[in-house]
């Protein structure tokens, strides 16, 4: 029995508005406790981000994030992240670092001319695993030395945006949660539709028909400035077919990082995200039309420590996901950064609910 990040069916959407009918609706924002040292997981050798944690049938839980080393700066997210494998005893932790499931500057790895693997999302469909991620994909063959000085340049390296637009989101598939991962080549989609420039950060779940529904992040198509802009695609198979459909999930709103679930008692679909300076959650009553949950912003970048030592307020806030047990949310598990922009430290806290 696996517990992971529960889908529903996601469609076409029109611009959020206000909820018709708020009480049967569940909450985030008063479950959230206050968290101790247990359920951080910092590594001093490596930035860590991005989170998805599954129950296996071990019994024991995996966070599956990716990371980088240090010594790379913060910006190698784009030219050097891999993605790893964490194991605990319980959800909220303290988790161990296991193995790494991909590190595309190791031959075992090699995918074409991807180098990068990042954000990634785990999930089991029909008895096998399927691990979402994006992937920069390079036009020409780069050293190890010259990607960290891209890196190092950030947005300034002619190199930088050439990358970043080669961003597509990617699967690999494994019978077992350790591998060995098969990675496919071909990106899950490429950006049409409502997106633009590059289709990144997969969120993806089953819907009640059975099809399979996959939210990507681009640049919002036409606008004059780098807006971020979600789109829906759908397909009969978790790893290949998808078609992006021509209406936006969420239209004017610079957000990204979407994860899913759907709440077995009421039958209701939400979507958590983040925004600039609060996490957010989306609700729909039959996965089409989309709009603010009664719980809407669920917390700001400020996060609540146990034995009355002061809130841990951070700079960065990113990569929502909420693990559920038993149809029950216990535990949201983000990336944040502790100060500045990129130059701060960065863990993954993952903070318990009530339930």
């Amino acid at each position: 029995m696996f517990a992971t990040i529960l889908g529903c069916m996601i469609f076409n959407t029109v611009a959020l508005s206000a909820p018709e009918n708020k009480q049967d609706q569940i909450t985030l924002s008063d479950k959230l406790q206050e968290i101790n040292s247990t359920n951080i997981f910092r590594d001093p050798e490596y930035f860590n981000w991005c989170n998805s944690i599954i129950k296996g049938d071990d019994g024991k839980y995996h966070l599956i994030y990716s990371r980088w080393k240090r010594n790379q700066s913060f910006q190698a997210w784009l030219t050097k992240s891999t993605i790893a494998h964490a194991v605990s005893d319980s959800p909220t932790g303290p988790y161990r670092y296991v193995n790494t499931l991909v590190d595309f500057e190791k031959p075992i790895y090699k995918a074409g001319n991807l180098i990068t693997a990042h954000n990634p999302k785990i999930k089991k469909f029909n008895g096998k695993y399927y691990l979402y991620f994006i992937g920069t994909h390079a036009d020409k063959d780069l050293s190890s030395q010259q990607l960290d000085q891209i890196a190092k340049n950030s947005y300034s390296d002619p190199m930088w945006t050439p990358l970043r637009e080669n961003q597509r989101s990617y699967v690999a598939v494994s019978d077992s949660i350790n591998g060995p991962w098969k990675i496919e080549k071909k990106p899950l989609v490429e950006p049409d539709g409502p997106i633009q420039t590059l289709a990144v950060n997969p969120a993806i779940t089953q819907g009640k028909d059975g099809k399979f529904y996959l939210i990507v992040k681009g640049d919002k198509k036409g606008a004059d400035f780098r807006l971020r802009s979600q789109a829906i695609a759908i397909s009969d198979f978790p790893d290949k077919g998808f078609k992006i459909q021509e209406k936006p999930v969420i239209d004017g709103w610079d957000t990204e990082d979407v994860s899913m679930w759907c709440d077995e008692k009421t039958g209701r679909y939400y979507a958590i995200f983040h925004a600039h300076n609060y996490l957010g959650l989306m609700t729909s009553a039959d996965g089409i039309h989309w709009e603010k949950a009664k719980d809407f912003k669920i917390t700001t970048k400020n996060i609540k420590r146990q034995n009355g030592q002061p809130d841990m307020k951070v700079s960065r806030m990113e990569r929502p996901s909420v693990f559920f047990e038993n149809d029950k949310p216990i535990a949201l598990s983000v990336a944040v950064m502790d100060k500045g922009d990129t130059t701060g430290d960065t863990f993954i806290v993952i903070i318990p609910l009530k339930h």
